[in-house]
């Protein structure tokens, strides 16, 4: 019983730290989405060269894409003219952080952390991206005609706009992962012993080994990661090897290394793992033998001392927080009932009116919604397109050959199961 008091304790405490910070970052996502134009990183990402590249890696330091939605986003900005090297930078550096992610690091790692975990994201990007115009040695692509979004809303619609992709949609993306993180955290945080890793993993190198290889197959998000490490760090483990996880773990997984290796060919991919592989391992060896060990020493508490802001900010904030994670959750699961009560169902086929259910594989996000509805949309004889995460379908209405809709889906990145 006592365990479960402790987890809850620690589990009300992390949100308290990580909600205002995490709340405000969701806001800046939102305003940075419909502030800056995907045409604009076309236009400056389009050649092999090291500005190109550069100029991807500053763009996708700030932005709060994942792992996963950052792979459809960076394909299509590669089917749309940029370089492989410059697609190689925004792969490489987006998913590693984001303004949320620099948000919660600050509130949980503090301000050392915050600063050093984008300027490692800068840095293994750029690095990757010159690398792969060096090995691919490519021309740079045409730019496509026109810009393939739709255009931005004014006024108080922005505002609607910003706040529902901030709160419900951004949040539709990284709830279930950021729910993971914090229940993950508080188990570590009443689980391990807190001589741990001084008793089993006290070489740091080893330690950092162990982070890689864990880190590398598996699934986790810039933001979820950061009370994990926290949490980590608390029982003992080296900053340099948090950063090593906080490096490696949102920049890969196994859906991730499929789709580049399938889009951008075996030699980007390999360009890919290797960078962030050196890079994590490298910047966790300078963070651990070059940095003062004074820098982390607040680490160590899990942020629990700090009272830079208002009670009822922290505790408003953790309330707001929990409630949409919830509501999030909850919605997940009755989009999923409703997807599967629409696949049961018999579709009829009527020339123009005919609607196919298509069963698809690799959708993890709403930017990948929004990527595949876009896609099917633009086929000729379309009328209408209702696609559903959850239950990885999308319903297509309109007079359309079932090959059109496979090949385009196939463009996008991902694979059909099968259409009805």
């Amino acid at each position: 019983m006592q365990y479960l008091k402790d987890y809850v304790y620690e589990i009300y405490h992390l949100l308290l730290e990580m909600s205002p910070y995490l709340l405000l970052g969701f806001l800046i996502a939102g305003i940075l989405k419909f502030t800056i134009k995907p045409a604009v990183f076309k236009r400056h990402m389009g050649k092999a060269n090291f500005r190109s590249v550069m100029n991807a890696a500053l763009l996708g330091v700030p932005m709060p894409l994942c792992s996963c939605g950052v792979i459809p986003t960076g394909i299509g900005l590669y089917r749309n003219g940029a370089s492989k090297g410059a697609t190689q930078s925004f792969l490489i550096s987006t998913p590693q952080t984001g303004v949320d992610s620099i948000m919660i690091t600050y509130s949980l790692l503090g301000l050392p952390f915050a600063i050093i975990r984008p300027i490692a994201a800068f840095i293994t990007g750029i690095a990757g991206g010159v690398i792969t115009n060096k090995v691919e040695g490519e021309k740079p692509h045409k730019y496509s005609n026109g810009d393939t979004y739709e255009k931005r809303p004014k006024g108080i619609k922005r505002v609607v706009a910003i706040l529902k992709y901030a709160f419900i949609e951004f949040m539709d993306d990284i709830a279930k992962w950021l729910a993971i993180g914090i229940l993950v955290a508080g188990l570590i945080a009443v689980v391990v012993p807190d001589d741990f890793f001084m008793t089993y993993l006290s070489n740091p190198y080893l330690s950092m080994l162990v982070m890689l290889v864990a880190s590398i197959p598996l699934y986790v998000c810039a933001t979820s990661s950061v009370p994990v490490a926290a949490a980590l760090i608390m029982k003992g483990l080296s900053p340099g090897a948090a950063l090593v996880f906080l490096m490696a773990g949102p920049a890969t997984n196994a859906a991730t290394i499929s789709v580049i290796g399938n889009t951008m060919g075996k030699k980007s991919l390999f360009v890919y793992l290797s960078t962030i592989i050196l890079g994590s391992f490298a910047g966790g060896v300078i963070l651990d033998q070059f940095m003062p060990a004074s820098w982390f020493g607040g680490v160590m508490s899990m942020g629990h001392d700090h009272h830079m802001l208002p009670e009822w900010l922290t505790i408003s904030s953790a309330a707001v927080l929990t409630i949409l994670i919830i509501y999030t959750l909850i919605h997940k699961v009755v989009k999923k009932i409703r997807g599967k009560q629409i696949d049961t169902c018999e579709v009829p086929i009527m020339d123009k009116n005919k609607e196919q259910i298509v069963h698809i594989e690799g959708m993890t996000c709403n930017h990948c919604v929004m990527n595949v509805k876009k896609g099917l949309s633009s086929l000729d004889g379309v009328t209408e397109v209702d696609v559903n995460l959850e239950a990885k379908i999308a319903r297509v209405k309109g007079a359309v050959d079932a090959s059109k809709i496979n090949d385009t889906i196939k463009e996008l990145g991902y694979t059909v199961k099968g259409i009805e």
